[in-house]
């Protein structure tokens, strides 16, 4: 259990212009955010992209905000601990979603050679945590990646891509920005997030106001990333689902620590008002159904984990169907079908 120091915290092909990563002189290499509103032709318009960049800037530019990274940092040290799983280094890597940079913290100039940190709001690009990896900023929107095919050895994504409207499109972006061989890592938030402030919100604004409205945005089902990944023309899939509690003081820091981690709900079918009689009864019914035994309540944030690579002849692969010499049946008789030099090892 993920419990923050003192009792507030206890408690497919991209047509967007294409940058080169060749030569990228200098830190601010180049904006990719797409036009205000705009959005792929075949997506779902689920979230409102703009206000998402007015919120997490909003967030970046709070005079402390490492308050609010406690989260975000611990999924960057377990992307980066699954980077270090991987025997190998890799040249060229790209952050997507990066915020502040809470993956480069973890990682050594052994590991990356150069790192592209990207994200659509400018001032979490400003105030990135430092690390000894060279790093470029690209201030780009997930859903138009400015680079070119075949760029990437490694791309990284933490806690952004549950943002984003079209996620089949962005994953097939990503692929097509890695190099054969090249491996994408991510994190995003799974459908069980926050599903106690989700069910105290709802029935309190039924019982006071006679029914509810969406206040915590969709999130992608876990059994779906696989079909995505696949689809996206990944190959060798991993996806791993784990969960962080966190405990808050009330109902109210917790949503107050969402505004400050940039994770504010940008829904287009958002309610913009809650009453105040709806809130305090959503805190009452919270407090009632979840509370811990030291009065501290308590927040899921459910993580889904992900690995794919885009091929490569020199990856291994399955043998062909119908080449195997052994049936299931003779699996018990297995000590009887090896060689008698094997058995005695």
């Amino acid at each position: 259990m993920l419990r923050p120091a003192g009792l507030w915290r206890l408690c497919r092909r991209p047509w967007a212009a294409r940058v080169s990563a060749e030569n990228p002189g200098s830190r601010e290499v180049t904006s990719g955010v797409s036009p205000r509103g705009s959005t792929s032709l075949r997506a779902l318009n689920i979230f409102d992209r703009d206000l998402k960049r007015k919120q997490k800037n909003w967030a970046a530019r709070q005079p402390e905000p490492t308050k609010f990274d406690y989260l975000k940092e611990e999924v960057g040290s377990r992307i980066a601990d699954r980077v270090y799983d991987i025997p190998r280094a890799f040249p060229l890597a790209l952050d997507l979603g990066c915020g502040r940079g809470y993956i480069a913290q973890y990682l050594n100039k052994e590991t990356i050679g150069k790192f592209f940190q990207v994200d659509l709001a400018e001032n979490a690009l400003k105030n990135s945590l430092e690390t000894e990896i060279p790093t470029v900023s690209v201030l780009a929107d997930e859903e138009f990646l400015p680079f070119r095919e075949n760029t990437f050895d490694l791309v990284v994504s933490s806690l952004s891509l549950h943002w984003v409207n079209d996620l089949p499109r962005a994953l097939e972006q990503i692929h097509y920005i890695l190099k054969p061989d090249g491996v994408f890592i991510g994190a995003m938030f799974g459908g069980d997030t926050l599903y106690e402030l989700r069910c105290s919100l709802q029935l309190a604004e039924t019982e006071r106001e006679g029914g509810f409205s969406p206040h915590i945005s969709p999130f992608t089902a876990v059994n779906d990333l696989g079909h995505l990944l696949g689809r996206a023309g990944f190959n060798t899939l991993t996806v791993d689902t784990d969960e962080i509690q966190v405990n808050y003081p009330g109902m109210f820091e917790l949503m107050e620590d969402l505004q400050g981690m940039g994770e504010s709900n940008c829904s287009w079918n958002r309610k913009a008002l809650l009453h105040r009689d709806t809130m305090l009864a959503a805190a009452a019914v919270y407090r009632e159904m979840y509370r811990n035994e030291d009065g501290s309540v308590p927040a899921t944030y459910q993580i889904y984990y992900m690995i794919g690579w885009k091929y490569h002849e020199s990856q291994a692969r399955p043998a062909e169907r119908g080449s195997a010499t052994v049936s299931f049946g003779e699996l018990g008789k297995i000590n009887d079908l090896m060689p008698q030099g094997k058995k005695s090892q």
